[in-house]
């Protein structure tokens, strides 16, 4: 028998007749024979290689076979774009074979929720936030909604993995397992990482596990770096080039994201943008741009990078870089979907940092690399927030049960290390111990007991934004930053658009606007992106050997790396330490040993020299320094950290206040200087 004749005849007929396919993919075909078989898979493809579907045929031939009744199929993404997307195409294969799909995330309306909710889908699209906030939502009798469920498929999983939302994600469908009385299937849908066994392993901890399809990097491609010197000159490129096409252009920040779209509209290009700080109505301009739209720019963060069915799209544009390869594979992947077509991508660098970074990732793609992934280390700031999370769920919990239940959820951390946590938030009144029950604390309740524990739901890090809105309309989220102060900004930009503040309700968090002719400010803060030793080795290849075969320089390039190149050291090796000066007096420390290390090493040689900028190939310092002061012992000294440190520190950590300083000093140690 072959894979496809193991498939339900009925979804066998519709392959064929309805969909009109004379064949599956490999990975597709592949994937049958675990899935059908309850095996938890990672399926591995690359960009528009066909994972959706190499997950959804299978799970819809079980559905079939086994009458899977109610909610039996939860699909999780990252963003919602990427639901809305899915949504039409998914929907499409299940009424195939008579089955529905519903989507649900916080742009659904409240009575579409409960129309779902009245008359259940067997397919639901979610995200991890929006499945915890069923969790706790007391609408939902838990067992009954989610009693059925048979599957959960995770989108992107990479992207999940590769910071605190796969940590959450993953808690969340231990939790969601206390009500699901048979062991949940788990479909991890991945791109091209180098470890694909191992985020496996992350996803299902336990039970019988396979990777499907391949790891291997492509090269087939046409890659080109120019160097344009300014987003100003980058917006005249992009305006002229390609003109009567779609382009994708993706910029690495939202202020940058936002002045580019101005300028491009400036010059009567037809523009539309997308971040994650525009509203709902915003974003959907965008994606709606994507599938219908002929001739025009979509400028996008990382919101667009993932999975979006974009059609024929042949020209993606890199403002700059991302900071890794396994990102720049994911945008390069939006092209080359038609036959024939060749992926493809052009980096626009608009100074010498980017231009490294950019020449740097092309290397590392030549030779065929891409990153691990990997969760961030030490999660406590999540054990917490699931703590209370669970609390508020069930209102009340043994402790010992409610340890048991963490421990579970966070199999890699200890359990001490656990029940420090929870000891820690009942001293701190974050939760109330009656004679070994648990229960929400006065201080959950005061510092985020707001709108329904939204900020407790909201389990990652962020400044508070304010809403925009032009009469009736949302515009999208401005930072408060921006509005305060000395000079407090008048005249913003927000989403393409010149906008005059009229007025500021600081109590409902509102900005009135209008329209403005031109000009305005558009920033949000954000950290600094950390650059791994591999990319910072990278980048140091390429400036002495070549970006490689696979990428064309450009001229406006090749003359700026000649010129970058004169102030790196003569000599070296991959981890060899140099000393470059310059004319004012100061020097800059070479070692392109990446962010985490670079933070270590200056704070290991701060009693010879002072630090003025830090980055993944070297530090700056204010006064020169003599390598051979740069003893091993020295080199080798164990960073500390005072208490204000920590507490300074730990300032961007969201429920930072709810660990023991001996925890948030291990997350400090592993996350911001990679000791």
């Amino acid at each position: 028998m072959s894979e496809f004749d193991k498939l339900h005849p009925a979804l066998q007929y519709h392959v064929v007749n309805s969909l009109g396919w004379s064949s599956l993919r490999p990975t597709q075909l592949q994937a049958i024979e675990p899935i059908l078989s309850g095996v938890h898979c990672l399926l591995l493809a690359p960009t528009a290689g066909g994972k959706t579907e190499a997950a959804i045929i299978p799970v819809l031939s079980r559905m079939l076979t086994h009458a899977w009744p109610g909610v039996s199929v939860i699909y999780v993404c990252p963003i919602k774009a990427l639901l809305n997307n899915l949504e039409q195409r998914l929907s499409h294969y299940a009424r195939l074979v008579g089955r529905r799909v519903a989507v649900w995330h916080g742009d659904v309306s409240q009575s579409k929720k409960g129309h779902a909710l009245k008359d259940a889908p067997d397919i639901l699209l979610t995200t991890p936030e929006s499945l915890e906030g069923m969790l706790v939502s007391t609408r939902i009798d838990r067992k009954v909604w989610f009693g059925n469920l048979r599957v959960v498929i995770a989108d992107e999983l990479h992207a999940f993995a590769a910071d605190d939302r796969g940590w959450h994600m993953r808690a969340v469908l231990h939790r969601l397992q206390q009500y699901v009385p048979q062991e949940m299937q788990r479909l991890g849908l991945s791109a091209t990482v180098s470890n694909p066994a191992e985020l496996l392993d992350w996803f299902a901890p336990t039970g019988i596990k396979q990777v499907v399809g391949s790891a291997s990097v492509s090269t087939d491609a046409d890659v080109t770096v120019d160097f344009v010197g300014s987003l100003a000159n980058a917006a005249t490129v992009i305006a002229r080039l390609h003109r009567g096409s779609k382009r994708l252009v993706f910029s690495d920040s939202r202020s940058s994201a936002e002045q580019l779209t101005s300028m491009l509209r400036a010059q009567e290009v037809r523009t539309f943008l997308s971040h994650a700080s525009l509203s709902h109505s915003e974003r959907k301009l965008a994606e709606t741009a994507f599938a219908e739209e002929k001739d025009c720019v979509i400028v996008a963060t990382s919101t667009l990078e993932l999975g979006i069915d974009v059609g024929d799209l042949d020209h993606v544009i890199q403002i700059d870089a991302p900071a890794t390869v396994s990102s720049f594979l994911q945008r390069m992947g939006r092209t080359g979907r038609r036959e024939g077509a060749r992926r493809s991508c052009l980096f626009l660098c608009t100074n010498d940092d980017s231009l490294m970074l950019a020449i740097g990732i092309c290397r590392l793609w030549g030779e065929a690399w891409v990153e691990a992934a990997y969760p961030p280390p030490e999660p406590w700031a999540l054990v917490a927030q699931q703590a209370m999370v669970a609390t508020l769920e069930r209102a009340q919990w043994p402790r010992r049960e409610l340890i048991a239940l963490l421990c579970g959820a966070f199999p890699e951390s200890s359990r001490p290390g656990i029940t420090d946590v929870i000891d820690h938030m009942v001293a701190s009144s974050y939760l109330m111990d009656t004679h070994g029950v648990l229960q929400i604390g006065p201080a959950t309740e005061k510092q985020f007991g707001r709108a329904h524990y939204k900020d407790l739901l909201a389990s990652f890090s962020g400044t508070q934004l304010l809403l925009g809105r032009c009469g009736s309309a949302e515009v999208g989220y401005i930072d408060p930053t921006m509005l305060a102060g000395d000079k407090p900004v008048r005249l913003i930009l927000l989403a393409g658009k010149s906008w005059r503040i009229t007025e500021i309700d600081w109590k409902r968090q509102t900005v009135w606007l209008e329209p403005a002719k031109e000009g305005g400010t558009a920033r949000w803060n954000g950290s600094g992106r950390t650059l791994s030793r591999e990319i910072a080795q990278g980048i140091l290849r390429a400036l002495r050997q070549g970006a490689g075969e696979h990428t064309v320089i450009s001229k406006r390039a090749r003359l700026e790396i000649e010129q970058v190149t004169q102030d790196l050291p003569e000599t070296g090796n991959d981890g060899a330490l140099s000393v470059t000066r310059n004319e004012a007096g100061a020097a800059r420390l070479w070692t392109f040993a990446g962010t985490r290390a670079n933070r270590t090493l200056a704070r290991q040689i701060q009693s010879l020299a002072e630090s003025r900028r830090i980055d993944a190939m070297g530090i700056d310092l204010k006064t020169p320094v003599d390598l051979s002061d740069l003893s091993a012992e020295l080199l080798s000294t164990a960073l500390a950290f005072s208490p204000e440190e920590v507490k300074e520190l730990a300032k961007p950590i969201k429920f930072s206040e709810c660990l023991p300083a001996t925890l948030l000093l291990q997350i400090i140690r592993k996350r911001q200087f990679g000791l």
